[in-house]
C-alpha cells in the first residue's frame, strides 16, 4: 500500500467566484495542475461585476457561488496575492483585495469548513463602478449558472 504525502489538514483551501474559477482566464496560469480537489460551492456575500472585466466580492447576506479549490502546497497563496494585489502588511484600503477566512457551503447547505477567499471593500467596488450580480454568479466567458452550475 502506498502512503499519500499529502495530508488533508496541510491542504490551503480557497473560495474562487471570478477569474482563478475552472474555465475561467486565469484558471489555467495559476491553478492547473496544482489543484488537488474541486468542489461546487457557495458562501455568503455579494458578488459585483467590475468595468475592467473581473468580478470582486464583499460581506453580504446574499449567497456567493463558485468553487472551493484545494492546494497542497501553501506558496499557492503568495501566487495569488501577487495576482489579487494584497499585501498583508498594508492597511486594508491600500489593497485591491483583502485574504480572509470565510465559511463556505457545499451546494446542499452543509458546511465544508473554512477557506481563503479574496475581498474587495464596498467603498472599493463603489469606486470601480461595480454592479451587483443579484444570482451570485459572475462569469467573465459567457457561462451562466444555470448551465455551469446547478444547485
Amino acid at each position: 500500500m502506498v502512503e499519500s504525502n499529502i495530508k488533508f489538514s496541510d491542504l490551503v483551501q480557497v473560495f474562487v467566484y471570478g477569474t482563478l474559477k475552472p474555465g475561467e482566464a486565469n484558471y489555467k496560469k495559476y491553478c492547473a495542475g496544482k489543484v488537488v480537489d474541486v468542489k461546487k460551492a457557495f458562501v455568503q456575500g455579494k458578488v459585483f461585476a467590475l468595468p475592467m472585466g473581473y468580478p470582486a466580492m464583499t460581506l453580504g447576506d446574499g449567497q456567493v457561488y463558485g468553487y472551493l479549490l484545494s492546494f497542497s502546497n501553501p506558496r499557492i497563496l503568495n501566487e495569488l496575492d501577487v495576482l489579487e494585489n494584497y499585501q498583508p502588511t498594508r492597511q486594508p484600503p491600500e489593497n485591491l483585495y483583502n485574504r480572509q477566512i470565510i465559511e463556505v457551503y457545499e451546494p446542499q447547505s452543509l458546511s465544508l469548513g473554512w477557506a481563503w477567499v479574496y475581498l474587495m471593500t464596498l467603498d472599493r467596488v463603489e469606486q470601480l463602478g461595480g454592479f451587483l450580480q443579484p444570482d451570485g454568479w459572475w462569469s467573465g466567458c459567457g457561462l451562466t449558472a444555470k448551465y455551469s452550475y446547478e444547485l
